[in-house]
């Protein structure tokens, strides 16, 4: 089946919005359902362009972001994973009254490396962008691999990742080389004062994407903000470390929507 903005919604009560990252699909998240659908209604998108959903021309970081907002529930908890933390966040910063927290997993306002700022080399992004035109499977392939490097279980979170990609239809050429540009130019760091939601940000202290240094940099550029590191997690938390994360997920939605802290604690 493919729809215009394929979601799979399960759970009751209150709205969570999960964001995939690059070049993967919503069915990343299926391990922590379990966990998380007797407290919440539970939103997994994919993306435009990837798994089930059409291709479209919204290919900037706000024309995703403004997709996502004209089909989504009007007041939600918005969390998304690597990109999907930029698609989050622009939503906040263009709708922050449908937004009631923000949760950036393995995410950076600026994924590009540059000078005084750590991140992926822009040649590594070059590289990929590249490969793309000639063998697109290869290319996620291999940036499957760099998701779980240096995490205790990298072998396992790999398997999960590509039984993950594999269980949705590939994401569309146009779409990976269009979330390769955000990966290489957007920045949203002259922005992140602007955010007023709770804002949880999830780092895994092994990832060699988003360094965990970059949590510190946040902690001066965000201090309205609240950080959490996993110390046995790389790039996918939520795979590599999921009872842990779905705890902390939890504690943290409990804030935003106090009306569910007691489910939420118990």
């Amino acid at each position: 089946m493919t729809t215009s903005l394929y979601w799979h919604t399960e759970g009751q009560g209150s709205d969570l919005i999960l964001i995939h990252g690059w070049g993967m699909n919503s069915a990343v998240w299926q391990n922590i359902l379990p966990a998380l659908t007797p407290h919440y209604r539970v939103h997994c998108v994919d993306l435009p362009g990837y798994g089930f959903s059409q291709p479209s021309d919204a290919f900037s970081l706000e024309e995703m972001a403004h997709c996502l907002l004209n089909n989504s529930p009007q007041e939600s908890i918005w969390a998304g994973w690597s990109l999907g933390g930029m698609v989050a966040t622009q939503a906040a910063l263009i709708a922050p009254e449908r937004v009631k927290g923000l949760v950036t997993i393995a995410s950076s306002p600026r994924f590009s490396a540059e000078h005084g700022w750590r991140g992926i080399k822009p040649e590594v992004l070059q590289a990929f962008t590249k490969q793309l035109a000639g063998d697109f499977k290869t290319t996620v392939e291999r940036f499957l691999a760099l998701q779980a490097m240096g995490s205790p279980t990298a072998r396992q979170d790999i398997k999960w990742l590509k039984q993950s990609v594999l269980s949705h239809p590939w994401p569309q050429p146009e779409a990976l080389e269009a979330g390769l540009g955000i990966l290489a130019n957007a920045d949203l760091r002259p922005h992140l004062h602007d955010i007023s939601m709770p804002w949880l940000r999830m780092y895994g202290r092994l990832d060699g994407l988003v360094p965990v240094k970059v949590a510190q940099e946040l902690d001066v550029l965000a201090p309205q903000s609240q950080r959490q590191i996993f110390a046995n997690a790389s790039h996918a938390p939520f795979i590599s470390d999921p009872a842990h994360f779905t705890q902390e997920l939890l504690a943290f939605c409990g804030q935003c929507l106090p009306s569910c802290q007691n489910k939420v604690t118990k």
